[in-house]
Protein backbone atom coordinates (compact mmCIF):
# COMPACT_ATOMS: atom_id res chain seq x y z
CA UNK A 1 0.00 0.00 0.00
CA UNK A 2 2.75 2.48 0.72
CA UNK A 3 4.90 1.73 -2.25
CA UNK A 4 1.71 2.98 -4.22
CA UNK A 5 0.71 5.95 -2.09
CA UNK A 6 3.96 7.39 -1.06
CA UNK A 7 5.09 8.43 -4.30
CA UNK A 8 6.05 11.84 -5.66
CA UNK A 9 2.93 13.79 -7.05
CA UNK A 10 3.28 14.41 -11.42
CA UNK A 11 1.01 14.56 -14.14
CA UNK A 12 2.29 11.64 -15.13
CA UNK A 13 1.91 10.04 -11.65
CA UNK A 14 -1.65 10.99 -10.94
CA UNK A 15 -3.15 9.73 -14.55
CA UNK A 16 -1.66 6.78 -13.72
CA UNK A 17 -2.93 5.98 -10.28
CA UNK A 18 -6.39 7.47 -11.61
CA UNK A 19 -6.28 5.34 -14.87
CA UNK A 20 -8.07 2.58 -13.78
CA UNK A 21 -10.40 4.68 -11.80
CA UNK A 22 -11.10 6.46 -14.73
CA UNK A 23 -11.86 3.27 -17.11
CA UNK A 24 -14.02 1.03 -14.38
CA UNK A 25 -16.30 4.04 -14.08
CA UNK A 26 -16.37 4.19 -18.24
CA UNK A 27 -16.97 0.53 -17.92
CA UNK A 28 -19.52 0.65 -15.79
CA UNK A 29 -21.06 4.01 -17.99
CA UNK A 30 -21.38 1.42 -20.96
CA UNK A 31 -23.64 -1.19 -19.28
CA UNK A 32 -26.38 1.34 -19.61
CA UNK A 33 -24.99 2.66 -23.42
CA UNK A 34 -24.36 -1.26 -24.84
CA UNK A 35 -27.93 -2.07 -23.24
CA UNK A 36 -29.25 0.59 -25.19
CA UNK A 37 -27.49 0.59 -28.42
CA UNK A 38 -28.82 -3.33 -28.66
CA UNK A 39 -31.88 -2.51 -27.52
CA UNK A 40 -32.15 0.34 -30.16
CA UNK A 41 -31.03 -2.18 -32.79
CA UNK A 42 -32.67 -4.99 -32.06
CA UNK A 43 -35.82 -3.87 -30.85
CA UNK A 44 -36.57 -0.06 -31.95
CA UNK A 45 -36.73 3.60 -30.08
CA UNK A 46 -39.52 1.94 -27.94
CA UNK A 47 -36.94 -0.27 -26.07
CA UNK A 48 -34.78 2.32 -26.08
CA UNK A 49 -36.75 5.21 -23.96
CA UNK A 50 -37.98 2.06 -21.90
CA UNK A 51 -34.32 1.89 -20.59
CA UNK A 52 -34.31 5.18 -19.86
CA UNK A 53 -37.43 5.70 -18.37
CA UNK A 54 -36.76 3.10 -15.57
CA UNK A 55 -33.12 4.10 -15.07
CA UNK A 56 -33.96 6.34 -11.99
CA UNK A 57 -34.49 2.79 -9.92
CA UNK A 58 -31.31 1.73 -10.77
CA UNK A 59 -29.71 4.67 -10.67
CA UNK A 60 -31.16 5.03 -6.67
CA UNK A 61 -29.11 1.70 -5.92
CA UNK A 62 -25.75 3.22 -7.71
CA UNK A 63 -26.24 6.51 -5.32
CA UNK A 64 -26.90 4.26 -2.03
CA UNK A 65 -23.54 2.18 -3.50
CA UNK A 66 -21.53 5.34 -3.91
CA UNK A 67 -22.26 6.76 -1.47
CA UNK A 68 -21.23 4.15 1.29
CA UNK A 69 -18.32 3.39 -1.39
CA UNK A 70 -16.59 6.69 -1.59
CA UNK A 71 -17.26 7.54 2.42
CA UNK A 72 -15.82 4.02 3.39
CA UNK A 73 -12.86 4.70 1.36
CA UNK A 74 -12.17 8.23 2.76
CA UNK A 75 -12.30 6.85 6.36
CA UNK A 76 -10.37 3.81 5.36
CA UNK A 77 -7.64 5.48 3.65
CA UNK A 78 -7.37 7.89 6.27
CA UNK A 79 -6.50 5.03 8.92
CA UNK A 80 -4.03 3.40 6.72
CA UNK A 81 -2.08 6.63 6.75
CA UNK A 82 -2.48 6.74 10.20
CA UNK A 83 -1.30 2.94 10.64
CA UNK A 84 -4.67 1.28 11.69
CA UNK A 85 -4.85 -1.48 9.42
CA UNK A 86 -7.00 -3.10 11.94
CA UNK A 87 -9.68 -0.02 12.32
CA UNK A 88 -9.44 0.06 8.50
CA UNK A 89 -10.66 -3.74 8.47
CA UNK A 90 -13.31 -3.45 11.30
CA UNK A 91 -15.09 -0.05 9.94
CA UNK A 92 -14.87 -1.50 5.71
CA UNK A 93 -16.33 -4.73 7.41
CA UNK A 94 -19.44 -3.51 9.47
CA UNK A 95 -20.55 -0.81 6.64
CA UNK A 96 -20.09 -3.79 3.97
CA UNK A 97 -22.56 -5.91 5.74
CA UNK A 98 -24.89 -3.30 6.66
CA UNK A 99 -25.10 -1.99 3.05
CA UNK A 100 -25.85 -5.70 1.97
CA UNK A 101 -28.78 -5.85 4.00
CA UNK A 102 -29.91 -2.49 2.61
CA UNK A 103 -29.77 -3.88 -1.12
CA UNK A 104 -32.20 -6.94 -0.46
CA UNK A 105 -34.71 -5.12 1.21
CA UNK A 106 -34.67 -2.35 -1.85
CA UNK A 107 -34.99 -4.42 -4.06
CA UNK A 108 -38.47 -6.17 -2.79
CA UNK A 109 -39.94 -3.60 -1.84
CA UNK A 110 -38.99 -2.16 -5.84
CA UNK A 111 -40.33 -5.53 -6.63
CA UNK A 112 -43.61 -5.14 -4.51
CA UNK A 113 -44.37 -1.77 -6.20
CA UNK A 114 -42.79 -2.38 -9.22
CA UNK A 115 -46.34 -1.74 -11.51
CA UNK A 116 -47.62 1.30 -10.37
CA UNK A 117 -43.61 2.52 -10.01
CA UNK A 118 -43.06 2.32 -13.77
CA UNK A 119 -45.91 4.67 -14.59
CA UNK A 120 -45.26 6.80 -12.34
CA UNK A 121 -41.66 7.37 -13.23
CA UNK A 122 -43.65 8.75 -16.71
CA UNK A 123 -44.21 5.30 -19.07
CA UNK A 124 -47.39 5.42 -20.88
CA UNK A 125 -49.70 2.05 -21.74
CA UNK A 126 -47.29 1.84 -25.00
CA UNK A 127 -43.92 1.50 -23.22
CA UNK A 128 -45.41 0.00 -20.33
CA UNK A 129 -44.27 -3.65 -21.20
CA UNK A 130 -40.56 -2.81 -22.43
CA UNK A 131 -40.39 -0.79 -19.23
CA UNK A 132 -41.35 -3.99 -16.64
CA UNK A 133 -39.65 -6.46 -18.56
CA UNK A 134 -36.84 -4.45 -18.51
CA UNK A 135 -36.76 -3.77 -15.01
CA UNK A 136 -37.94 -6.73 -13.02
CA UNK A 137 -35.05 -8.80 -13.57
CA UNK A 138 -32.92 -6.07 -13.38
CA UNK A 139 -34.13 -4.89 -9.82
CA UNK A 140 -33.54 -8.77 -8.83
CA UNK A 141 -29.48 -8.04 -9.20
CA UNK A 142 -29.48 -4.63 -7.50
CA UNK A 143 -27.56 -6.11 -4.29
CA UNK A 144 -25.08 -7.36 -6.37
CA UNK A 145 -24.82 -4.16 -8.71
CA UNK A 146 -24.47 -2.04 -4.58
CA UNK A 147 -21.26 -4.84 -3.62
CA UNK A 148 -19.69 -4.29 -6.82
CA UNK A 149 -20.48 -0.16 -6.88
CA UNK A 150 -18.59 -0.24 -3.49
CA UNK A 151 -15.43 -2.30 -4.46
CA UNK A 152 -14.92 0.48 -7.14
CA UNK A 153 -13.40 2.84 -4.89
CA UNK A 154 -12.08 0.29 -2.06
CA UNK A 155 -10.04 -1.67 -3.94
CA UNK A 156 -8.32 1.62 -5.15
CA UNK A 157 -8.19 2.47 -1.41
CA UNK A 158 -6.17 -1.03 -1.21
CA UNK A 159 -4.03 0.24 -3.54
CA UNK A 160 -4.81 -2.01 -6.28
CA UNK A 161 -6.36 0.20 -8.85
CA UNK A 162 -5.61 -2.29 -11.83
CA UNK A 163 -7.53 -5.14 -9.81
CA UNK A 164 -10.04 -3.23 -10.16
CA UNK A 165 -9.68 -2.02 -13.40
CA UNK A 166 -9.82 -6.06 -14.93
CA UNK A 167 -12.81 -6.65 -12.59
CA UNK A 168 -14.54 -4.22 -13.86
CA UNK A 169 -13.49 -4.94 -17.97
CA UNK A 170 -14.57 -8.73 -16.73
CA UNK A 171 -18.13 -7.61 -15.99
CA UNK A 172 -18.33 -5.11 -18.63
CA UNK A 173 -17.29 -7.93 -21.59
CA UNK A 174 -19.64 -10.49 -19.98
CA UNK A 175 -22.42 -7.69 -20.47
CA UNK A 176 -21.70 -7.58 -24.09
CA UNK A 177 -21.15 -11.02 -24.91
CA UNK A 178 -24.27 -12.08 -23.36
CA UNK A 179 -26.92 -9.06 -24.45
CA UNK A 180 -26.03 -10.51 -27.64
CA UNK A 181 -26.70 -14.22 -26.77
CA UNK A 182 -29.88 -13.28 -24.63
CA UNK A 183 -31.03 -10.71 -27.03
CA UNK A 184 -29.63 -11.90 -30.27
CA UNK A 185 -29.45 -15.60 -30.19
CA UNK A 186 -31.93 -17.00 -27.35
CA UNK A 187 -34.58 -14.04 -28.48
CA UNK A 188 -35.34 -13.20 -24.68
CA UNK A 189 -36.17 -9.36 -25.36
CA UNK A 190 -35.48 -6.47 -23.43
CA UNK A 191 -35.36 -9.04 -20.31
CA UNK A 192 -32.11 -10.27 -21.82
CA UNK A 193 -30.70 -7.16 -21.76
CA UNK A 194 -31.38 -6.77 -18.40
CA UNK A 195 -30.47 -10.26 -17.32
CA UNK A 196 -27.04 -9.89 -19.11
CA UNK A 197 -26.13 -6.60 -17.07
CA UNK A 198 -27.18 -8.19 -13.86
CA UNK A 199 -24.67 -11.07 -14.63
CA UNK A 200 -22.04 -8.17 -15.19
CA UNK A 201 -22.39 -6.85 -11.97
CA UNK A 202 -21.84 -10.21 -10.07
CA UNK A 203 -18.31 -10.71 -11.75
CA UNK A 204 -17.05 -7.78 -9.82
CA UNK A 205 -18.98 -8.36 -6.50
CA UNK A 206 -18.22 -11.94 -6.07
CA UNK A 207 -14.45 -11.85 -6.43
CA UNK A 208 -14.49 -8.58 -4.11
CA UNK A 209 -15.57 -10.36 -1.77
CA UNK A 210 -13.42 -13.54 -2.20
CA UNK A 211 -10.36 -11.14 -2.92
CA UNK A 212 -10.86 -9.23 0.60
CA UNK A 213 -11.86 -12.05 2.64
CA UNK A 214 -9.07 -14.65 1.61
CA UNK A 215 -6.04 -12.69 0.08
CA UNK A 216 -3.08 -12.48 1.53
CA UNK A 217 -2.01 -9.00 -0.09
CA UNK A 218 -5.51 -7.14 0.74
CA UNK A 219 -4.29 -4.15 2.60
CA UNK A 220 -7.56 -4.40 4.55
CA UNK A 221 -9.96 -7.72 5.44
CA UNK A 222 -13.14 -8.44 5.79
CA UNK A 223 -13.41 -9.86 9.01
CA UNK A 224 -16.18 -10.51 11.39
CA UNK A 225 -17.61 -6.71 12.43
CA UNK A 226 -18.14 -5.36 15.30
CA UNK A 227 -20.87 -2.80 15.51
CA UNK A 228 -19.66 0.78 14.40
CA UNK A 229 -23.10 2.67 13.66
CA UNK A 230 -21.01 5.89 14.24
CA UNK A 231 -18.86 5.34 11.59
CA UNK A 232 -21.39 3.78 9.41
CA UNK A 233 -22.95 7.48 9.97
CA UNK A 234 -19.74 9.18 8.88
CA UNK A 235 -19.40 7.48 6.02
CA UNK A 236 -22.89 8.19 4.88
CA UNK A 237 -22.49 11.40 6.07
CA UNK A 238 -18.82 11.79 4.08
CA UNK A 239 -20.20 9.93 1.37
CA UNK A 240 -23.45 11.69 0.85
CA UNK A 241 -22.33 13.97 -1.73
CA UNK A 242 -21.43 11.81 -4.51
CA UNK A 243 -24.72 9.93 -3.30
CA UNK A 244 -26.28 13.16 -3.72
CA UNK A 245 -25.10 13.57 -7.16
CA UNK A 246 -26.25 10.11 -8.40
CA UNK A 247 -29.74 10.32 -6.58
CA UNK A 248 -30.03 13.81 -8.24
CA UNK A 249 -29.13 12.22 -11.84
CA UNK A 250 -32.09 9.67 -11.32
CA UNK A 251 -34.49 12.74 -10.64
CA UNK A 252 -33.05 15.03 -13.09
CA UNK A 253 -33.96 11.70 -15.86
CA UNK A 254 -37.17 11.86 -14.71
CA UNK A 255 -37.56 15.95 -15.57
CA UNK A 256 -35.49 14.89 -18.80
CA UNK A 257 -38.14 12.65 -19.58
CA UNK A 258 -41.58 14.05 -18.79
CA UNK A 259 -40.28 17.78 -20.00
CA UNK A 260 -39.22 16.11 -23.66
CA UNK A 261 -42.42 13.48 -23.45
CA UNK A 262 -44.56 16.99 -23.24
CA UNK A 263 -43.01 18.64 -25.55
CA UNK A 264 -42.21 16.51 -28.69
CA UNK A 265 -43.50 13.13 -27.31
CA UNK A 266 -41.80 9.72 -27.48
CA UNK A 267 -39.25 11.22 -29.92
CA UNK A 268 -38.11 13.66 -27.54
CA UNK A 269 -37.99 10.78 -25.00
CA UNK A 270 -35.66 9.12 -27.04
CA UNK A 271 -33.72 11.94 -28.03
CA UNK A 272 -32.56 13.08 -24.51
CA UNK A 273 -31.90 9.13 -24.01
CA UNK A 274 -29.31 9.18 -26.57
CA UNK A 275 -27.77 12.58 -24.43
CA UNK A 276 -28.12 11.38 -21.55
CA UNK A 277 -26.37 7.92 -22.22
CA UNK A 278 -23.16 9.44 -24.31
CA UNK A 279 -23.21 11.96 -21.29
CA UNK A 280 -22.73 8.75 -18.57
CA UNK A 281 -19.71 7.95 -20.61
CA UNK A 282 -18.37 11.23 -20.97
CA UNK A 283 -19.29 12.17 -16.73
CA UNK A 284 -17.55 9.24 -15.90
CA UNK A 285 -13.98 10.13 -17.27
CA UNK A 286 -14.38 13.29 -14.55
CA UNK A 287 -16.18 10.79 -11.75
CA UNK A 288 -13.24 7.93 -12.32
CA UNK A 289 -10.59 10.96 -11.79
CA UNK A 290 -12.60 12.04 -8.67
CA UNK A 291 -13.00 9.02 -7.08
CA UNK A 292 -9.31 7.93 -8.32
CA UNK A 293 -7.73 10.89 -6.40
CA UNK A 294 -9.64 10.92 -3.37
CA UNK A 295 -8.41 8.55 -1.56
CA UNK A 296 -4.53 9.78 -2.43
CA UNK A 297 -5.38 12.83 -0.94
CA UNK A 298 -6.89 11.12 2.10
CA UNK A 299 -4.06 9.26 2.53
CA UNK A 300 -1.57 11.97 2.41
CA UNK A 301 -3.83 13.96 4.66
CA UNK A 302 -3.80 11.26 7.29
CA UNK A 303 -0.17 10.89 6.66
CA UNK A 304 0.55 15.11 7.05
CA UNK A 305 1.77 15.44 3.93
CA UNK A 306 0.70 18.98 3.09
CA UNK A 307 3.14 19.75 0.18
CA UNK A 308 1.78 16.58 -1.89
CA UNK A 309 -1.65 17.62 -1.16
CA UNK A 310 -1.27 21.21 -2.88
CA UNK A 311 0.48 19.68 -5.71
CA UNK A 312 -2.57 17.03 -6.46
CA UNK A 313 -4.89 20.07 -6.04
CA UNK A 314 -3.15 22.37 -8.44
CA UNK A 315 -2.41 19.49 -10.99
CA UNK A 316 -6.00 18.35 -10.71
CA UNK A 317 -7.64 21.69 -11.66
CA UNK A 318 -5.21 21.90 -14.59
CA UNK A 319 -6.30 18.31 -15.69
CA UNK A 320 -10.00 18.81 -14.75
CA UNK A 321 -10.06 22.10 -17.28
CA UNK A 322 -7.79 20.46 -19.98
CA UNK A 323 -10.06 17.70 -20.02
CA UNK A 324 -13.57 19.44 -19.93
CA UNK A 325 -12.38 21.43 -23.37
CA UNK A 326 -11.19 18.35 -24.96
CA UNK A 327 -15.21 16.88 -24.43
CA UNK A 328 -16.94 19.98 -25.50
CA UNK A 329 -14.88 20.23 -28.41
CA UNK A 330 -14.95 16.78 -29.82
CA UNK A 331 -18.64 16.32 -28.46
CA UNK A 332 -19.30 19.21 -30.87
CA UNK A 333 -17.31 18.02 -34.11
CA UNK A 334 -18.49 14.28 -33.52
CA UNK A 335 -22.34 15.23 -32.55
CA UNK A 336 -23.47 13.20 -35.64
CA UNK A 337 -21.58 10.21 -35.66
CA UNK A 338 -22.62 9.69 -31.47
CA UNK A 339 -25.81 10.19 -32.13
CA UNK A 340 -25.81 7.73 -35.70
CA UNK A 341 -25.13 4.93 -33.04
CA UNK A 342 -29.01 4.96 -31.54
CA UNK A 343 -30.67 6.39 -34.16
CA UNK A 344 -31.26 6.31 -37.96
CA UNK A 345 -29.77 9.46 -40.10
CA UNK A 346 -32.27 11.57 -40.73
CA UNK A 347 -35.03 10.57 -38.52
CA UNK A 348 -36.30 13.18 -35.99
CA UNK A 349 -34.86 11.36 -33.17
CA UNK A 350 -31.52 11.87 -34.98
CA UNK A 351 -32.21 15.44 -35.50
CA UNK A 352 -32.99 16.04 -32.28
CA UNK A 353 -30.33 14.59 -30.37
CA UNK A 354 -27.83 16.11 -32.59
CA UNK A 355 -29.14 19.66 -31.52
CA UNK A 356 -28.82 18.39 -28.40
CA UNK A 357 -25.67 17.29 -28.06
CA UNK A 358 -23.78 20.35 -29.52
CA UNK A 359 -25.91 22.63 -26.80
CA UNK A 360 -25.09 20.22 -23.62
CA UNK A 361 -21.41 19.75 -24.65
CA UNK A 362 -20.71 23.14 -22.89
CA UNK A 363 -21.59 21.72 -20.12
CA UNK A 364 -18.28 19.50 -19.71
CA UNK A 365 -16.32 22.73 -19.74
CA UNK A 366 -17.42 23.17 -16.23
CA UNK A 367 -18.04 19.78 -14.61
CA UNK A 368 -14.94 18.01 -14.26
CA UNK A 369 -14.09 21.04 -12.06
CA UNK A 370 -17.00 20.96 -9.96
CA UNK A 371 -16.97 16.86 -9.47
CA UNK A 372 -13.30 17.42 -8.15
CA UNK A 373 -14.39 19.96 -5.91
CA UNK A 374 -16.64 17.72 -4.77
CA UNK A 375 -14.54 14.91 -3.96
CA UNK A 376 -12.13 17.34 -2.70
CA UNK A 377 -14.24 17.85 0.45
CA UNK A 378 -15.05 14.03 0.91
CA UNK A 379 -11.60 13.39 1.11
CA UNK A 380 -10.64 15.51 3.72
CA UNK A 381 -13.53 14.22 5.71
CA UNK A 382 -16.33 17.11 5.37
CA UNK A 383 -19.33 15.42 3.51
CA UNK A 384 -21.14 18.52 4.79
CA UNK A 385 -19.44 20.76 2.50
CA UNK A 386 -19.25 18.54 0.04
CA UNK A 387 -22.95 17.13 -0.08
CA UNK A 388 -24.01 20.73 -0.17
CA UNK A 389 -21.83 20.98 -3.95
CA UNK A 390 -23.44 18.19 -4.98
CA UNK A 391 -27.09 18.72 -4.18
CA UNK A 392 -26.61 22.70 -5.63
CA UNK A 393 -24.81 21.45 -8.77
CA UNK A 394 -26.89 18.68 -9.45
CA UNK A 395 -30.05 18.87 -8.27
CA UNK A 396 -31.17 22.14 -7.17
CA UNK A 397 -29.56 24.34 -10.09
CA UNK A 398 -29.73 21.70 -12.69
CA UNK A 399 -33.69 20.92 -11.60
CA UNK A 400 -34.52 24.64 -11.62
CA UNK A 401 -32.89 25.01 -14.82
CA UNK A 402 -34.98 21.85 -16.41
CA UNK A 403 -37.93 23.07 -15.28
CA UNK A 404 -37.67 26.94 -15.77
CA UNK A 405 -35.72 27.07 -18.63
CA UNK A 406 -38.26 25.25 -21.57
CA UNK A 407 -41.04 27.16 -20.60
CA UNK A 408 -39.30 30.22 -21.88
CA UNK A 409 -37.29 28.34 -25.34
CA UNK A 410 -38.68 25.39 -25.67
CA UNK A 411 -36.80 22.63 -26.93
CA UNK A 412 -33.73 24.61 -26.59
CA UNK A 413 -34.45 25.31 -23.30
CA UNK A 414 -34.07 21.73 -22.22
CA UNK A 415 -30.60 21.31 -24.28
CA UNK A 416 -28.97 24.54 -22.13
CA UNK A 417 -30.21 23.16 -19.23
CA UNK A 418 -27.15 21.69 -17.91
CA UNK A 419 -24.70 24.23 -19.26
CA UNK A 420 -25.98 26.82 -17.54
CA UNK A 421 -26.52 25.05 -13.88
CA UNK A 422 -23.12 23.82 -13.87
CA UNK A 423 -21.68 27.32 -14.86
CA UNK A 424 -23.52 28.70 -11.50
CA UNK A 425 -22.09 25.84 -10.12
CA UNK A 426 -18.50 26.30 -10.92
CA UNK A 427 -19.18 29.67 -9.56
CA UNK A 428 -20.23 27.82 -5.58
CA UNK A 429 -17.56 25.46 -5.83
CA UNK A 430 -14.62 28.42 -6.64
CA UNK A 431 -16.18 30.72 -3.19
CA UNK A 432 -16.14 27.20 -1.40
CA UNK A 433 -12.79 26.52 -2.44
CA UNK A 434 -11.47 29.92 -1.57
CA UNK A 435 -13.78 30.04 1.79
CA UNK A 436 -11.68 26.46 3.06
CA UNK A 437 -8.00 26.89 1.29
CA UNK A 438 -6.85 28.27 4.87
CA UNK A 439 -8.92 25.37 6.52
CA UNK A 440 -7.61 22.12 4.64
CA UNK A 441 -3.37 22.30 3.11
CA UNK A 442 -4.12 22.67 -0.52
CA UNK A 443 -3.93 26.30 -0.80
CA UNK A 444 -1.38 27.08 2.43
CA UNK A 445 1.79 26.32 4.02
CA UNK A 446 0.11 25.57 7.02
CA UNK A 447 -3.32 24.18 8.02
CA UNK A 448 -4.75 26.54 10.80
CA UNK A 449 -7.46 24.15 12.01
Amino acid sequence: MKQVMDHSITPGFLLRFTLPSIVMMIVLAMYSVVDGTIVSRVIGTEGFSAINMVYPISGVVVALGTMFGTGTTAIVSRKLGEGDRDGASQIFSFVLAVTAVIGVIFAAAALLCLRPLVFLLGANEALFPYCYGYAFPLICFLPMSLLQIQFQSLIVAAGKPQLGLLLTLAGGVTNIVLDLVFMVVFRWGISGAAIATGIGFCIPAVFGLCYFRWSPQAAFRLVRPRQHWRRLAHAAANGSSEMVSYLSESVTTFLFNITMMRLVGQDGVASVAIVLYLDFVLVAISMGYAVGVAPLISYNYGKGDHANIRKIFRLSLLLCAVVGICMTLGTRLSGGILASIFAAPGSTVYRLAVAGLGCYSLSYLCKGCNMFASALFTAFGNGRVSAFLSFLRTLVLLSGCILLLPRLFGVWGVWYAAPVAELLALCVSAACMARYRRVYPYGSAQRNG
